[in-house]
C-alpha cells in the first residue's frame, strides 16, 4: 500500500523561559498548502508567544528535497546560485 504523505503546521506556544505547548493546527498533503497554511498564520500571528513551522516524516522531506534539487539542476537555477558548481557540460 502506497504510504500517503502529509505535512503538519505545527503552532508553538511558549509559556515561560523552559515550557513550551505544540499543537496540529493543520495538514496538507502538499508542501505548497503547507507553506501557504504556515504564511498566513504567520501574517495573522499577533502574539509573540506563538509560533509555527512545518513537519513531516524524514522519507517525505527528503524526497520533496531531492525532488527540488533535481528540478534545480535542470532548470539551470542550482547553476546560478552556486556559481563555484560547474554545469556538467562546461567541465569536457
Amino acid at each position: 500500500m502506497p504510504k500517503t504523505k502529509v505535512w503538519l503546521v505545527i503552532e508553538k506556544s511558549t509559556y515561560g523561559e523552559n515550557s513550551y505547548g505544540y499543537s496540529i493546527i493543520k495538514t496538507a498533503n502538499t508542501i505548497e498548502k503547507a507553506v501557504n497554511y504556515k504564511v498566513h498564520l504567520d501574517a495573522l500571528n499577533d502574539s509573540k508567544n506563538k509560533s509555527y513551522f512545518l513537519v513531516s516524516d524524514v522519507d517525505t522531506v527528503l524526497e520533496n528535497v531531492a525532488k527540488s534539487h533535481n528540478k534545480s539542476v535542470e532548470n539551470g537555477s542550482y547553476y546560478e546560485n552556486h556559481p563555484e558548481v560547474k554545469r556538467p557540460e562546461d567541465t569536457f
